[in-house]
């Protein structure tokens, strides 16, 4: 993988605080680090803080997790409301995410040089990744069976309920065997 973070490397209280700020959005990087400067002298003597650049690197990586956060909570909400779950969406979501951050840690793994990871270390950690892949995978056919299970137990049932309907509708209002027959071959009621 690529070399730890020159922010990686701070006294936990710095790393927070900027973590903090950087979420917070409100400073430029200037003001920020004019900021680093004041709260930690000590650090600031020493040369311990980090460069404009590394804050502005650390903070679009920063945005972008917590993009993917807030993606995956409103996500979680909305299918929430929307699905009474009995088709398990969350779990489809969630494995969704997972197969997505995997793609992108792969992806990333590929884009190191040599020198931050040898090929023995790229193997062990593909290895790795195939395994999990291959229970996720397992995970979601298991998920699509048990969504189309329920599916088709949800078509017999309102299946079942429109032939009860049709039934007990008797001829009223001139609905004839003719066309209580059309009706039954168009919504494939047996």
């Amino acid at each position: 993988m690529g070399r730890k973070s020159s922010i990686d490397q701070l006294s936990p209280e710095v790393k927070a605080h900027i973590e903090r700020r950087l979420a917070e959005g409100r400073m430029t990087l200037d003001e920020l680090i004019g900021e680093l400067r004041e709260q930690f002298p000590e650090e600031a003597a020493e040369g311990d803080l980090p460069s404009r650049s590394a804050v502005g690197r650390y903070g679009q990586k920063l945005e972008r997790r917590l993009a993917a956060i807030r993606a995956s909570t409103e996500a979680a909400k909305i299918i929430q409301a929307n699905a009474g779950d009995d088709k398990d969406a969350r779990s489809e979501a969630l494995t969704a995410l997972i197969q997505t951050e995997l793609f992108d840690a792969i992806l990333d793994m590929q884009e190191a040089s040599e020198e931050e990871m040898d090929s023995a270390e790229r193997v062990g950690v593909l290895s790795t990744a195939a395994k999990n892949i291959a229970t996720l995978t397992r995970s979601s056919v298991n998920l699509k069976k048990f969504q189309a299970e329920v599916e088709a137990a949800a078509r017999a049932k309102l299946l079942e309920e429109q032939k009860a309907k049709l039934d007990a509708l008797g001829n009223k209002g001139g609905v004839t065997e003719d066309t209580k027959r059309a009706i039954r071959e168009a919504l494939g009621i047996v």
